[in-house]
């Protein structure tokens, strides 16, 4: 016995909506788009109003009389202040920054610590695939401007070896 109703009709797989949904969440994208053959599913969300992330510095009002600029505040909790961020590793992608392994392990990388080229700073998970990073170069940890299980941003100064 055939249901009419279903004839030609596209079968939705619920599961599949709703792990789209929850990836959404989880790597805080407005919408995404998974093909198969014929099929096709697009789950979207309003994107929200983003605040600025608190570790970068805002540019203080102009005052009335010019006065000398400030220089650069450091991210809050940055214990390398005054450091240049040309030598920071930053991020390859968009996800969650964790410093170490797994909660409660000993972070990857600390200030002062001497790291190689191709040790692993940290770990930026995305889309539930978690993705070392490493030091592109050998040097020294001067500062880690991310906190654990921190969103990061493409892009974005991660830690500074110098």
């Amino acid at each position: 016995m055939t249901d009419n109703n279903q004839q030609g009709a596209m079968q939705v797989d619920v599961n599949l909506v709703r792990q789209l949904a929850e990836l959404l969440d989880t790597t805080q994208l407005t919408e995404i788009e998974v093909e198969d053959g014929d099929r096709k599913i697009r789950v979207a969300r309003k994107a929200a109003a983003v605040a600025a992330p608190m570790h970068y510095a805002t540019a203080p009002a102009p005052l009335a009389a010019a006065a000398p600029a400030a220089p650069l505040a450091a991210p809050a909790g940055d214990i390398g202040a005054g450091v240049d961020y040309a030598d920071a590793v930053r991020s390859p992608m968009v996800g969650t920054a964790y410093l170490a392994a797994e909660p409660g392990a000993k972070p990857f990388a600390a200030v002062g610590q001497t790291v190689a080229a191709g040790d692993t700073l940290l770990i930026v998970e995305a889309m539930k695939v978690m993705n070392p990073i490493t030091a592109t170069h050998a040097g020294t940890v001067k500062a880690v401007l991310v906190e654990n299980g921190q969103p990061v941003e493409f892009d974005q100064p991660l830690i500074v070896v110098g």
